[in-house]
């Protein structure tokens, strides 16, 4: 285990939750492309939703359950 992984007390952190609002966000390689001129308004709107969850999640790759979710946060139902 390397040093950064451990606390001063010896003790394991997990840095893998949700990023807090008043932490920086990390520079983070999207799915997407780096921009979303070629999409439709829709389109974009989605890429847009899940770049953003990937980033808050710190998710490289998201399920479709989680794709699922953000769908619906942006007000799309059945």
């Amino acid at each position: 285990m390397s040093a950064s992984a451990t606390a001063s007390s010896g003790t394991f952190v997990d840095r893998r939750g949700p990023i807090q609002l008043n932490e920086e966000l990390p520079f983070e390689r999207r799915q997407f492309a780096n921009t979303y001129e070629e999409l439709s308004p829709d389109a974009a709107e989605l890429a847009r939703a899940i770049d953003g969850y990937k980033v808050q999640h710190r998710r490289r790759f998201i399920t479709f359950e989680e794709m699922l979710a953000v769908i619906k946060s942006l007000g799309y139902s059945r």
